[in-house]
């Protein structure tokens, strides 16, 4: 997903200190590598490793990390609980959460999105990839790879639309906004296509955040797709 203009809708991590990380994998040398990059990274700290999703959801109450690289397969409690959990407690809702698997299964990427994942990445993104997912998602952005965003659209494509809560309170232009941003395009490429100013696509992305009571973009990919908005790439 492009996602590198985030915009006021999505403004989390405050400014002027590091981006705090946490990693979540039961391989050692996974987490060694991740806490590597993430530590030679300027503006950037690892506050902290877990090896399974229990550790995890105690390592966010103690360090409140920013944003969490979270493997989805892990013993005991497995990283979609962790999601749940997390999306569950109030007190943990400022911590963004990455997924971070070998798995590209259609399944699981939207079993993360709506149990409350930001991004998705696999475990072999080119080290600048997962770099900029944390940074994109800090900032409040949705970030999935563009082929997964592709995969995702085509499985809700097959399936149909729902029902979901919320629809008829948007305009046609954010029904229109939301289905954008469910294809991956950031507030720029967004207003290039539709030849308005990003300004106006910001405004609009971000009543309906609103009116959905969206956290975050991932959220407005979840809504579109269930509802059937989201537009072929």
């Amino acid at each position: 997903m492009t996602t590198h203009d985030p915009g006021p809708e999505a403004a989390l991590h405050a400014p002027g200190r590091p981006i705090r990380v946490a990693v979540a994998d039961d391989q050692a040398v996974v987490r060694m590598g991740l806490r590597a990059l993430l530590e030679r990274e300027p503006g950037m700290e690892c506050v902290g490793e877990a090896s399974d999703g229990a550790a995890a959801l105690d390592l966010i109450r103690r360090t409140h990390p920013d944003v969490l690289l979270l493997d989805i397969r892990m013993p005991g409690t497995d990283g979609l609980a962790t999601l749940r959990a997390v999306a569950a407690d109030p007190g943990l809702g400022g911590t963004r959460i990455v997924v971070v698997t070998t798995f590209a299964v259609d399944e699981y990427v939207f079993a993360a999105l709506q149990a409350g994942a930001s991004g998705f990445l696999l475990k072999d993104s080119a080290p600048d990839e997962l770099v900029n997912a944390v940074r994109v998602v800090a900032a409040g952005e949705a970030l999935l790879s563009p082929s997964i965003t592709r995969k995702v659209i085509g499985l809700f494509g097959r399936s149909g639309a729902e029902p979901v809560e919320g629809l008829d309170t948007l305009t046609p232009r954010e029904r229109e906004l939301v289905a954008w941003v469910a294809t991956g395009r950031s507030n720029d490429e967004i207003a290039a296509e539709l030849v308005i100013s990003p300004d106006t696509v910001r405004t609009h992305v971000s009543r309906a955040m609103v009116k959905l009571r969206a956290r975050d973009r991932a959220q407005l990919v979840v809504f579109a797709m269930r509802a059937g908005l989201a537009l072929p790439t």
